[in-house]
């Protein structure tokens, strides 16, 4: 895993130690840790020529650590590129932290915008149905006062033709 972590040294003995800062999580996102974490470089660490890490182990630096699931240090190296690509990719574009809080609560307010709209709609329709379900209502009562009408004519008439419909 990786670690975004500073170099620090040991009181006691001098020894270099990471306080890891940030790990990269699966999906290239990066997450801050929430408790203080250190690891203990081995002795020799430094001068293992293959972890090429001698010109970053002065304390204070900030580095990218690779880390193995026995919080052993694979490999360390500079994060200075890698903190100027990140300076250079979000930073210099205008994509500032609080840009980016603006455009999420943009983004967030549009969301409860649609809700409303959409509950509003919902609300609309019911109110369109129970209108329609009334005027259905009102059509079979007239329906059937026009035929109760109809028979009492009938009844009252008796010798004349019904009358044709309208």
């Amino acid at each position: 895993m990786l670690y975004l972590a500073q170099v620090q040294k040991k009181e006691i003995l001098g020894e270099p130690a990471l306080q890891l800062l940030a790990c990269q999580n699966s999906d290239d996102t990066w997450a801050l840790l929430s408790e203080e974490c250190f690891l203990t470089l081995p002795k020799d660490f430094a001068q293992n020529p293959i972890n090429s890490a001698t010109n970053v182990l002065n304390e204070g630096i900030l580095v990218l650590a690779n880390v193995d699931e026995n919080s052993q240090v694979l490999h360390i190296q500079a994060a200075t590129n890698w903190v100027l690509q990140l300076v250079e990719k979000y930073l210099t574009t205008g994509f500032t932290p609080d840009f980016l809080q603006q455009e999420a609560q943009k983004a967030e307010d549009w969301r409860q915008s649609l809700t409303l709209q959409s509950q509003e709609l919902s609300r609309r329709l019911i109110e369109v149905e129970a209108r329609r379900e009334q005027i259905q209502n009102l059509e079979a009562k007239l329906q059937q006062e026009k035929q109760l009408l109809e028979s009492s004519i009938a009844q009252l008439n008796p010798h004349s033709a019904p009358p044709t419909g309208t």
